[in-house]
């Protein structure tokens, strides 16, 4: 059984979702969940839910990390060994291997800050990366990095194809996934210096290495893992997240604004708009995971309902059952033979 470690106090609405989701997790996957976070506030809300059968428990930690922790202030509480914030308590569980994973729909920062400190990254690995799924016309698609990492060197860059290139294969299930470079063109010499500087390694690696790929690429599923620094796979997320909601708000609008025939028209696509609406929905993944520290770390929306809470947590355990870990500390350990 895997166990799955849940911060209570990270989605914006803590704890309800985050307990509500984990909840509905342990019974829907068959996991052990642990609540970290602060008991009096997280003990209530479980008392709530019907846990009959279930393997849950709290573990108790007083303190959590907010948007308002930032610079010298978050290094010191994600380092201190008697740190008692619920990341902190959560990550150092999996790190003593009382745990598989750790799920949390808190500060994106000052989770990636903790990991480092608590968990170290994966030898070899000099920077880790977040890696979003990206609903595509094909499937989906691994992007990374997403925002950990502004500024980024070739290196960094080939670190984050194989890291997403095996959690394609063995969490999402792509055989021999095509690994393509964020670019403004298709054409090989396209691109900024880091690309062009990326690319060379990427041909030399044992990767499926596609080429550059431009932002409609990714999203026409021209590859199943698109690599680029983490300052313009923000640009893309925040982006791809907010022409999503422009279309399904418009359309709504619409059809709520529009005459009669127009709402009957409504009601007939209710359903191909439902399959949309999931599609685009961010909730339907929960969480990215972040590749390279040496533990699974998934990092949620802020915004988490219970719904998007259960599905991070499904994703960790999907995450757990493959040993991806294992199998990305292997694959770069053999690129540092090259």
């Amino acid at each position: 059984m895997a166990r799955i470690v849940v911060d209570a106090m990270g989605s914006d609405e803590h704890p309800g979702p985050d307990v509500e989701g984990a909840v509905l997790a342990a019974r829907e996957y068959g996991v052990e969940i642990i609540l970290v976070g602060d008991e009096s506030k997280v003990r209530p809300v479980l008392e709530k839910q019907n846990t009959q059968g279930l393997t849950i428990r709290v573990v108790h930690a007083p303190e959590m990390l907010t948007m308002e922790d930032k610079g010298e202030k978050l290094v010191l509480k994600a380092r201190a060994k008697d740190s008692q914030n619920s990341m902190a308590v959560g990550m150092d569980m999996v790190k003593r291997g009382e745990a598989d994973a750790f799920v949390t729909a808190g500060n994106t920062g000052a989770g990636m800050v903790t990991a480092l400190f608590r968990l170290g990254r994966i030898r070899g690995v000099d920077r880790p990366a977040l890696a979003p799924i990206f609903p595509t016309a094909t499937g989906t698609c691994v992007v990374l990095d997403i925002g950990a990492n502004p500024d980024c060197k070739p290196e960094n860059l080939m670190q984050f194809g194989i890291l997403g290139s095996i959690y394609a294969e063995k969490v999402r299930g792509v055989k021999n996934p095509k690994v393509g470079l964020v670019s403004n063109g298709e054409e090989e010499g396209k691109g900024n210096e880091l690309v062009k500087g990326a690319t060379p390694l990427f041909k030399a690696s044992n990767l499926n290495y596609f080429g550059n790929v431009e932002g409609k690429e990714v999203i026409g599923g021209a590859v199943d893992v698109a690599v680029t620094d983490g300052f313009t796979g923000n640009v893309m997320l925040k982006t791809s997240e907010a022409v999503a909601k422009l279309i399904t708000d418009t359309i709504r609008s619409l059809i709520k604004n529009g005459n009669l025939q127009t709402k009957i028209g409504g009601l007939l696509v209710k359903p191909a708009l439902s399959a949309i609406k999931k599609l685009l929905d961010p909730g339907e993944q929960g969480a990215a995971p972040m590749l390279g520290v040496n533990g699974l770390v998934f990092i949620g929306h802020g915004r988490s309902d219970a719904f998007a809470i259960k599905n991070a947590v499904r994703v960790a355990k999907e995450a757990v059952d493959v040993k991806v870990l294992d199998a990305m500390k292997i694959a770069i350990e053999e690129s540092l033979k090259k």
